[in-house]
């Protein structure tokens, strides 16, 4: 099969042709029909993630159809399905408790396991996987990836956001947009923080009721001001210092912030405010993807209409023009993400 595969660290993918995947008992083979493009994939190609070493496959946010399945596994060839970035093995006590996203055996595409960026993925443990609806694409499906399913955790497995709660918003590239689409959804009050004007405008096109520009200073006293007193919730969603301490900083006595962005390499540690969260006494989540068996909750507000996702995926390209979307991540980048459709080049 065809795969972008890294050989060298924050160089182009070298596109290959590679085995294909072998298919494991209790899971499936899929026939890739996309894949998103994703920041965390970027921390792999710039070497500063520990499980992504030279000759790994990136990718870890698709769909695709099912060309062969296991003895073990429920599903059938030609059946379409989304696929959680985590795979859970559903055995051990996390899995058997519902939180399987701290699952003990758990395996990541892109991340220790060949990933999607590929005509064909290995998903083991395949009852993770959930059915794609006829009504979603599947480049909105591969959007929904990591980004909309960790999102809608964060807010309502996590930060519990209620309906007229200010929710502030830091970083609006595709977790980001993806927390702004489900809080509006929630009855929530919005606030983005980004440093590109452009990505601000979208924000404020899509909902968001303040966009706060991060270059013209102190982000944390602007929210409390526009909020009178501080947002409720807070999601980080880039993994540095400066954009978590604004979150800490403008939250509310009592508020909730989320970190969502990854924190890792240079950023796994950082010189965190704790005075204002001892002072504010303010709850801090960290949270990482979504128990599978929370999909249907989430597709059933995409099918409704309730959350439209369609305003997340704005770029559509093939498998050789990955390495310069992954390159992009480099600077400041304009709205939207990028998933690639096809395998083919």
């Amino acid at each position: 099969m065809r795969a972008a595969v890294i050989r060298e660290y924050n160089a182009d993918l070298s596109l290959e042709s590679v085995p294909d995947p072998r298919c494991e008992a209790d899971g499936v083979v899929l026939r890739v029909l996309a894949c998103g493009i994703c920041r965390s994939d970027w921390h792999g190609w710039v070497g500063e993630h520990p499980k992504v070493k030279p000759g790994a496959i990136p990718g870890h946010e698709y769909c695709g159809e099912v060309v062969e399945s296991g003895p073990l596994s429920q599903w059938r060839v030609g059946d379409r399905v989304i696929a959680p970035f985590i795979l859970s093995c559903g055995a051990c006590p996390e899995c058997r408790s519902g939180q399987t996203t701290t699952c003990r055996a758990q395996r990541v595409p892109g991340f220790g396991e060949p990933g999607a960026y590929a005509e064909y993925v290995s998903a083991p443990h395949a009852h993770n996987l959930a059915r794609l609806p006829d009504s979603l694409t599947p480049a909105l499906a591969a959007g929904l990836g990591c980004r909309v399913t960790t999102a809608f955790q964060a807010l309502t497995g996590r930060a519990g956001l209620q309906a007229g709660e200010w929710l502030a918003v830091h970083g609006t590239g595709g977790i980001g947009l993806s927390v702004l689409l489900i809080g509006l959804a929630l009855g929530a009050r919005v606030v983005v923080v980004d440093i590109v004007q452009e990505r601000l405008d979208h924000a404020l096109s899509l909902g968001a009721e303040v966009a706060v520009n991060a270059r013209d200073g102190d982000v944390a006293s602007k929210i409390v001001e526009i909020t009178r007193g501080g947002a409720h919730v807070s999601v980080e969603a880039l993994g540095i210092a400066e954009t978590t301490n604004a979150s800490l900083g403008c939250l509310r006595p009592l508020g909730r912030h989320v970190q969502v962005g990854l924190p890792t390499g240079h950023t796994a540690v950082m010189p965190i405010n704790m005075n204002a969260v001892y002072m504010k006494q303010l709850a801090l989540f960290g949270t990482r993807g979504m128990p599978s068996w929370r999909y249907p909750s989430l597709l059933t507000l995409i099918e409704t209409g309730k959350v439209d996702v369609r305003p997340i995926v704005a770029r559509h390209v093939s498998l050789s023009e990955a390495s310069s979307e992954l390159r992009a991540f480099n600077a400041p980048m304009p709205p939207g993400v990028a998933v690639i459709t096809s395998f083919a080049n």
